[in-house]
């Protein structure tokens, strides 16, 4: 139908698109789950978008983006028009990083991180979803299932050494109030979900039903 609104959803570092399994938008939307691919060799964050770019079967969607997810469709964004682009726990430029992120970006020490990060589960799930969940393990197990180191690596990579300076202005961004990960310190002009962590799209899942629409719409 001409007026359905395509809704595409990206999820986090390593989460299948089960992370969105709550969330319900009323019609005219139609939402279409992503999940993540291999990337190539070496491959630039920026083909790896257009290849995303590629699944993207209607025009003019709405793109939605959790943590890295929120990165790779405002790099999409940048490839094909967009209705919308929003963003949930993630960052509009590399001035949004908090401390932690900005001197793990400067001395690279994430690269010494991604094998131990496969083999130990709990330290994981801690580094994604943060450190108050990991008792919730069985949970999470469940949303992270991608667990290719190829794949970790160069995510961990492009997530640390993003290059974005300016931020998209247009861009919704959508943020928790007590998101460890990416503390709301250094962010400007996000919306605010009280209560809400880094894992904000599985526990706050009703505010994100009941604001989304409006959000879009706008």
């Amino acid at each position: 139908m001409n007026d359905e609104i395509h809704v595409y959803c990206m999820p986090g570092m390593a989460a299948n698109s089960k992370i969105f399994e709550h969330i319900r938008l009323p019609k005219p939307y139609v939402i279409h789950l992503l999940d993540w691919i291999n990337p190539k060799q070496n491959e630039s964050l920026q083909s790896y978008a257009s290849r995303f770019c590629e699944k993207i079967t209607y025009n003019n969607p709405v793109l939605i983006g959790v943590s890295f997810g929120g990165i790779i469709v405002q790099e999409m964004s940048r490839i094909i028009s967009c209705e919308k682009v929003v963003i949930i726990s993630s960052v509009k430029s590399y001035k949004e990083f908090p401390i932690h992120i900005l001197l793990g970006r400067k001395s690279k020490a994430y690269k010494y991180f991604p094998t131990q990060w496969v083999d130990k589960t709990e330290d994981f799930i801690g580094f994604v979803f943060g450190p108050a969940l990991r008792k919730r393990m069985k949970l999470h197990k469940y949303y992270l299932s991608v667990r290719d180191k190829n794949y970790l690596d160069w995510a961990l990579h492009h997530f640390f050494q993003w290059d974005r300076e300016e931020a998209d202005p247009e861009v919704i961004h959508i943020h928790g109030s007590l998101d460890a990960l990416i503390p709301v310190f250094n962010l400007k002009n996000y919306i605010s979900v009280p209560g809400g962590t880094h894992a904000l799209i599985l526990i706050k899942a009703p505010w994100l039903n009941q604001h989304l629409p409006d959000l879009i719409s706008k």
